[in-house]
């Protein structure tokens, strides 16, 4: 099978790592994996968080575009219910107006963060999550200038009026977006990486019932998933140490100065219960040499009916990120 790669990046802080670095990182995966020959490179929506550096995917998107040439540039992704569906409709007009025909929206309704970042979020309001399938409906309305003439607002233009639209996907770990993607028309993607249960169920659904739109005639799926690749098995397991121990932190609330080293992974006393986390969130992840990974990825690219696959990495040396990503490049010969 042939498949095609894109990268999903958290710009992770590793610790010793200053925000500043983490973003750096970013615009140099980017360019990296663009000259590798991935597909799509988005960038995700997190509040409030020591480890994750990427909080504006809008802002990120603007200078990674700027900084590449032909690798498409999304939200992995904007967190809707936050937000005025017509300002997201203006940002990513403003995105597409810059570089026409590479800009991707990627939609999500999971607050990103923890309450008391979605209470600043929201000004002390109700997020209103309920809303959501309703904000997609406004959203794509302003997106392709088609208000509805018993709107209450028709005639609004989401400014600047270009001649192309971003892409639009909904992104979800549940049966719910899978639906909501299906209703509406649009591609979906799978999140593997947060929810390692009922993805291939779920995306079944989502290709069953999908109904044809005037954004998309036929379902079109994919699937994220974390990746860790080094030359051998042992060397990606060494690595991956530094996910399995800073996931359990995250699911803790232990304070965190960032990603931490593999050497103080292997260090780390877990608990039985730790250990079975750990287990259960290997589900969620490809690790391995180029081998091990490709063989992975194919599988999973078959139990998805899918040939594009994105690959999201939390390495704490980021040259180990780099080379990761070049050894699956090189496997699945994406070049």
């Amino acid at each position: 099978m042939k498949l095609k790669l894109s990268v999903l990046d958290q710009s992770s802080i590793s610790v010793g790592m200053s925000p500043e670095e983490a973003l750096a990182n970013t615009v140099r995966l980017a360019k990296h994996t663009e000259r590798l020959g991935y597909s799509r490179f988005w960038v995700s929506e997190h509040h409030d968080s020591f480890t994750l550096a990427g909080t504006s995917p809008e802002v990120l998107i603007a200078h990674l575009a700027a900084k590449t040439e032909r690798i498409r540039v999304g939200s992995g992704g904007v967190m809707l219910p936050h937000y005025s569906a017509f300002k997201v409709a203006e940002n990513f007009r403003v995105l597409e107006g810059l570089t026409p025909n590479r800009i991707d929206l990627g939609l999500g309704r999971a607050p990103g963060g923890m309450p008391r970042a979605t209470i600043a979020l929201n000004g002390g309001r109700d997020r209103g999550v309920d809303r959501y399938p309703q904000q997609i409906d406004e959203l794509l309305e302003y997106l392709h200038d088609s208000l509805k003439e018993d709107h209450p607002l028709y005639g609004l233009k989401a400014a600047p009026v270009v001649q192309s639209a971003p892409e639009v996907w909904i992104l979800g770990s549940s049966p719910s977006s899978a639906m909501l993607a299906a209703e509406k028309g649009l591609p979906y993607t799978f999140a593997l990486f947060i929810n390692g249960e009922g993805g291939e169920q779920y995306t079944r659904f989502y290709r069953n019932q999908f109904k044809p739109s005037l954004y998309l005639k036929k379902p079109l799926n994919m699937v994220t998933v974390f990746a860790i690749c080094a030359e051998t098995d042992q060397e990606a397991e060494r690595l991956a140490a530094s996910m399995d121990l800073s996931m359990i932190m995250m699911e803790q609330g232990m304070e965190s100065k960032g990603i931490p080293s593999p050497e103080e992974a292997a260090s780390y006393s877990y608990s039985p219960y730790e250990l079975e986390r750990v287990q259960e969130n290997r589900k969620r992840m490809v690790i391995g040499s180029p081998k091990t990974v490709l063989a992975k990825l194919v599988e999973i690219a078959e139990k998805y009916e899918t040939d594009e696959i994105m690959l999201a990495s939390i390495l704490y040396d980021f040259n180990e990120k780099l080379t990761s990503y070049e050894l699956i490049a090189k496997a699945a010969g994406i070049h």
